[in-house]
């Protein structure tokens, strides 16, 4: 049997975080590998992102949720079984996500904030492509199920769920220490049949978790070179600069902007 063809997606994440993000990725897009951005509607760069999205059609932006590490689109007085005293969300995602299961209440705002961010998306007048969470939060599975429930009034059509192949990662950096997380890949494994079950496209292959905020030129033309047959999405963390307000410590968001413009990773995107 022939082999499935092999089809990629690159997505910046976190656009919408501040200008140095925006101006990243339209740049690895303008001038790079860049295929797709997913948007943090309530981000205090977002209006500028979504004017950068309007100028380069061709970006397939997405919705990128934000659940944790952040302040919500709603009021936060009206979620307050979500945020600290700060109007922020809980930065505990262990205790946070046990309570967004147990709790009425939580789960009830969860719903309105959720609802509210894919009605900000909508707001923008750019084509849902794709919906993801912050810090992957979106494989808890009361958020997982919001996400299906509410996306599917917005036209849902493709999900991110994070299951990395670490044998790619070795046949690259073959010294790497990839040590297995049972439990995420077992929430993984369920998101995405849940997803696919749905009727929400999910790709075969996600790479951006081993090497998050550190992928290389070399790192990022290996796992185009090296992917495996089927739908391959590659995330990064694009930035001009890592001087912005919620940049996470040591990230190289410069070199992924690098890495995303690099002659030889644009040569390996285009080949076959």
């Amino acid at each position: 049997m022939k082999p499935p063809p092999r089809t990629l997606t690159i997505t910046a994440d976190d656009f919408g975080a501040a200008e140095a993000v925006n101006e990243a990725v339209e740049i690895a897009h303008r001038s790079g590998v860049l295929t797709a951005a997913s948007l943090m509607v309530g981000a205090p760069a977002a209006a500028d992102a979504v004017a950068r999205a309007k100028a380069v059609p061709a970006l397939k932006v997405g919705l990128h949720l934000v659940l944790v590490e952040g302040r919500p689109t709603l009021p936060a007085a009206e979620v307050p079984e979500l945020v600290d005293s700060t109007g922020r969300f809980r930065a505990d995602m262990a205790a946070a996500g046990a309570w967004m299961f147990f709790h009425p209440a939580a789960r009830r705002q969860l719903a309105a904030e959720i609802a509210a961010q894919f009605a900000a998306f909508a707001a923008t007048g750019l084509a849902l492509d794709h919906v993801n969470a912050h810090k992957h939060f979106h494989l808890h599975p009361t958020i997982a199920g919001l996400i299906l429930k509410i996306g599917a009034r917005h036209g849902l059509t493709a999900a991110r769920v994070p299951i990395e192949p670490s044998a790619v990662l070795r046949a690259i950096e073959p010294a790497g220490h990839y040590p297995p997380n049972p439990i995420f890949d077992l929430m993984a494994g369920l998101t995405r049949r849940r997803f696919r079950q749905a009727g929400v496209r999910v790709a075969d292959q996600v790479f951006g978790l081993a090497w998050s905020g550190a992928m290389t030129t070399s790192r990022l033309a290996g796992l185009i070179e090296h992917r495996p047959p089927g739908v391959t999405e590659i995330y990064l963390h694009p930035a001009t600069n890592g001087d912005f307000e919620g940049a996470a410590p040591g990230y190289r968001y410069a070199e992924e902007l690098a890495a995303l413009t690099a002659p030889n990773v644009i040569r390996a995107a285009r080949a076959p």
